[in-house]
């Protein structure tokens, strides 16, 4: 799901933190605290500054990281079934239950219990719909370390050119999605041959889940409840025409490009080069559109259907976790309690590649330093707090390559969305009865 996800080329990384190849770190019992976690070459200087510090101040505790490849679940599943489960494991909200249904993640309430002055600091300074997210079948099993969330990057130049007022900047004010087409259709330019020259909108998330967020945004949730739903909402008029919207802006109403000229093109070099005039996309794309040449841009909040009063983002956290089978549970403890507390929350949210998750550390100068090229701030600092979750359940995976499957011939334009009704949703209702 999140693109940032990479194989970390790693360095050497000076002090006592040790810096692991993919092979290896998990076998090696030398008293060192592992940490499992996915990373690109930006995300690596924020990992180890937040390791780095806890280090200084915690000098008996060595930390060695083991990362993550392309697939997270499987080299999880892999280490741990080889009896080399890391001490530390980052948890991906759409695939945890899967871990945790299995034995393989600790429930940390064991270790808020015996922790309450923290446990009640966390609990106030949270953020419920992240916190929560990492709730299942009644335990607790991550606490929430940054959100990445969906929103949609504008150029201001182009808005500016075709005439076109600024975008919402608030999550309470979004725009409806009539109004969110005729602002990708004034932005859309074609030559004299009718060749676009300009997209109004490009998508550099996830087409499959993309759609299904405008599917939400039309007034109806992936399901009720968020975890262990046994039913989702893939069959519901406003979840169809969500989607059937979003499959248009491509095929009927021609703003965005198709499944088959996106074979052809980077999505992201379309917005970075000012060929596209919005970009739907995660915090985790801001790093690289800071640094395109001459791309002035803000952000703005994703729109409504008409069944909808106002647009969600998507939940897009992780979280740390620890293995149920860790020899130091206590070491482990201190080490996510630092991450994903006052002070590892600063270091991510000065680092400007991570949106934090603690109200303290979403509103603190450092944030706002990071992100001065950013006007609309609200979208960021209030999105957590405005994001629709996406179901938890032990049989994500499959239920993801049923909507990859499903999905594809709805965004070529080949089907209805209708077509969810007897297809997808009778597939997918059968996975989670099998449950």
């Amino acid at each position: 799901m999140f693109s940032r996800r990479g194989l970390l080329r790693g360095a050497a990384v000076a002090g006592a933190v040790s810096l692991t190849g993919l092979a290896a770190g998990c076998g090696d019992d030398d008293g060192a605290l592992t940490f499992f976690f996915g990373a690109n070459p930006d995300e690596e200087k924020a990992r180890m500054r937040v390791i780095e510090e806890f280090q200084r101040r915690n000098p008996d505790i060595r930390v060695r990281t083991v990362l993550s490849g392309s697939d997270s679940m499987q080299q999880m599943s892999t280490f741990c079934a080889g009896g080399k489960c890391p001490d530390v494991l980052m948890a991906w909200e759409l695939t945890y239950a899967g871990l945790a249904d299995r034995g393989v993640l600790l429930d940390l309430n064991t270790m808020l219990q015996h922790d309450p002055v923290f446990a009640a600091e966390l609990k106030a300074d949270s953020i419920p719909a992240l916190y929560d997210t990492f709730g299942y079948s009644g335990g607790q099993y991550a606490i929430p370390e940054q959100w990445a969330g969906i929103f949609v990057f504008y150029n201001k130049k182009l808005f500016a050119e075709a005439g076109l007022r600024p975008p919402p900047s608030r999550w309470d004010q979004s725009w409806s999605f009539a109004e969110f087409l005729d602002a990708a259709q004034a932005l859309t330019k074609r030559d004299d041959s009718s060749r676009r020259t300009r997209w109004g909108f490009v998508d550099t998330w996830e087409p499959y889940l993309s759609a299904g967020l405008f599917g939400m945004n039309n007034g109806t949730p992936w399901c009720v409840p968020q975890a262990n739903p046994t039913h989702l909402n893939f069959d519901d008029e406003g979840f169809i025409e969500g989607v059937q919207f979003y499959a248009d802006l491509a095929n009927r109403y021609k703003v965005a490009p198709t499944a088959a000229e996106k074979q052809s093109v980077s999505m992201m070099d379309l917005f970075a080069n000012g060929k596209a005039a919005m970009a739907l996309g995660g915090h985790w794309r801001y790093q690289t559109f800071s640094q395109a040449e001459g791309l002035d841009f803000d952000v703005t909040v994703l729109p409504h259907g008409p069944k909808a009063r106002n647009a969600l983002s998507d939940i897009g956290t992780t979280g740390l976790a620890i293995a149920a089978s860790s020899p130091r549970r206590k070491q482990a403890w201190e080490f996510v309690k630092f991450a994903t507390g006052p002070i590892g929350q600063t270091i991510i949210a000065e680092s400007g590649l991570f949106v934090p998750v603690i109200q303290s550390a979403i509103h603190s100068p450092g944030f706002t330093k990071t992100h001065a090229r950013i006007t609309n701030l609200a979208v960021l600092t209030e999105g957590p707090a405005h994001s629709g979750y996406l179901p938890v359940t032990p049989v994500w995976k499959r239920i993801e390559a049923l909507m990859d499957r499903n999905f594809g011939p709805v965004l070529r334009g080949a089907l209805p969305a209708k077509t969810f009704q007897t297809g997808l949703s009778r597939d997918v209702d059968e996975v989670l009865r099998n449950t």
